[in-house]
């Protein structure tokens, strides 16, 4: 017995009601687009609301695997089945919720993608179109610190003008859950962020600037999509690379356990809370573990 169509249409309403209490427009319109591709499963295998249970719902997973859908996807869409099976149960049309005994697959860590030493360094050796014009500043600065540091693209922009200590070459970096750490600086970064406060950041300046250390053109506090905008282009004419903010803490976590920092440090830098989030960079440090062996081990 397949779901009625005035059934099916009844239902979805009922569903899209409940979604829209809590949940972004976006997240709604994934959920109601994976449970139609639910009910229309239940329509080719015979199968009316009421019948919905593990062995139903692990059947369209499967299927889904099959056509090749990403762990995300398959994350997602378990999170809607989930979300209504425990609706349609609460609603009386199940007699049991089947979702909780549908397990959720481990989310898929990917390799971060790097710089090449060779690259960091073109990038950021190699003199920059320098127009001493505030934007070409800001852009300069940005890059320098971001790799500098590790830190992350937010919280670049979280940064005030007290924030770096010169004298220690150290930069106070406001993290997530208003935990606050102190990072050093290399020289370089220093000198590009020094530029920036007395010949890029005066130009823009405003009565509405306040503290923010990076400014946009209008005078406010930048913004993170202008400052990974800032990247992108600076990484595309300089390295002749692609690489968003992130890959710059990527890059930056490798390249030090690369040149001999213990994952302990790393971890503090970026700012991560358990160490386990920090090993993903490990992979990358495979050569240098590699030369280590071959010059260190009697047997290599």
């Amino acid at each position: 017995m397949s779901v009625p169509p005035a059934e099916r249409a009844e239902v979805l309403a009922d569903f899209r009601r409940h979604l829209e209490i809590g949940r972004s427009p976006h997240t709604v319109r994934a959920y109601l687009g994976d449970i139609r591709a639910l009910l229309d499963y239940l329509d080719e295998t015979g199968c009316g609301i009421g019948g919905i249970g593990p062995a139903v719902l692990r059947g369209w997973l499967s299927r889904l695997h099959g056509d090749g859908a990403s762990r995300a996807t398959m994350a997602r869409r378990i999170a809607a089945a989930r979300s209504f099976t425990a609706f349609l149960h609460r609603a009386g049309h199940l007699e049991q919720d089947p979702g909780p005994q549908i397990a959720t697959p481990k989310p898929q860590r990917s390799l971060p993608a790097v710089l090449g030493e060779d690259q960091a360094a073109a990038a950021l050796e190699r003199p920059a179109e320098d127009d001493g014009s505030p934007l070409a500043l800001r852009r300069r600065a940005i890059v320098e610190v971001l790799y500098a540091t590790g830190i992350r693209v937010a919280e670049l922009c979280a940064l005030d003008i007290d924030d770096p200590d010169r004298e220690r070459r150290t930069l106070l970096v406001h993290g997530k859950g208003g935990k606050d750490r102190v990072v050093p600086v290399g020289v370089p970064a220093m000198q590009a962020l020094d530029r920036w406060l007395g010949e890029g950041r005066p130009q823009w300046v405003t009565a509405a600037s306040g503290p923010a250390l990076f400014l946009g053109a209008r005078g406010g506090r930048l913004g993170t999509r202008t400052a990974r905008r800032d990247v992108h282009e600076h990484m595309r004419r300089e390295a002749g690379s692609d690489i968003a903010p992130h890959g710059l803490r990527h890059s930056a976590a490798t390249h030090l356990l690369n040149g001999g920092a213990d994952l302990r440090s790393v971890q503090e830098l970026l700012g991560h809370s358990s160490l386990r989030s920090t090993q993903i960079y490990t992979h990358v440090s495979i050569e240098r573990l590699t030369r280590t062996y071959n010059q260190a081990h009697p047997r290599a």
